[in-house]
């Protein structure tokens, strides 16, 4: 199922991406929070270790669970949907060290298709602050962004990096690329 109006925000962590989900919510446009930051909550809520430096594997597949439930959930055909991650930067990343991505995931990932660009947040050192969720250091979230945008890449994905701007410019940017998807091919 190709769901061209499905827009995927991505990066590594503390880039901005939540930022600007927020500022799209704010102009009215249909948002899908981060299903990891979910998962992250609620393991802290019930002293559960399913996070990316814990039971990797647990968390993957929650994380995965709470993504696919997030895609199906949404009803919207035609106007934008705005996703602050997806389903298919689970494969490889969400994987505990050698292990491969399960079949379910594979099998998602090639079923749920969200528009073949996905707008990726480049590393930004004087924004990134850590936070009780995202424990990463800098130089992690640098390798985080590569590996997600090595991820999208293989998996067909177009990956187009969103400028280190102000909120509003990178809104605009967004919406100006989202504008142009929906233009009629001449």
């Amino acid at each position: 199922m190709l769901r061209n109006n499905f827009h995927i925000l991505s990066g590594g962590p503390g880039a901005g991406k939540t930022t600007l989900l927020e500022a799209l919510r704010g102009a009215g446009y249909l948002c899908v929070d981060e299903a990891a930051r979910k998962v992250l909550r609620q393991q802290a809520a019930i002293g559960g270790n399913a996070t990316h430096d814990g039971d990797r594997a647990r968390y993957r597949d929650l994380t995965f669970q709470q993504e696919l439930a997030d895609y199906h959930a949404v009803v919207e055909t035609s106007a934008p949907v705005f996703f602050d991650r997806a389903i298919p930067e689970l494969s490889g990343y969400g994987n505990p060290p050698g292990a491969g991505d399960p079949p379910a995931l594979t099998d998602a990932i090639a079923q749920c298709r969200y528009n073949e660009t996905v707008f990726l947040f480049p590393p930004w050192p004087e924004i990134y602050v850590p936070d009780e969720e995202r424990k990463h250091d800098f130089a992690e979230a640098v390798a985080v962004f590569e590996t997600i945008a090595a991820t999208y890449r293989r998996l067909g994905y177009r990956p187009v990096e969103v400028p280190r701007a102000s909120v509003e410019e990178r809104l605009r940017f967004v919406l100006d690329a989202v504008r142009d998807f929906a233009l009629p091919m001449q």
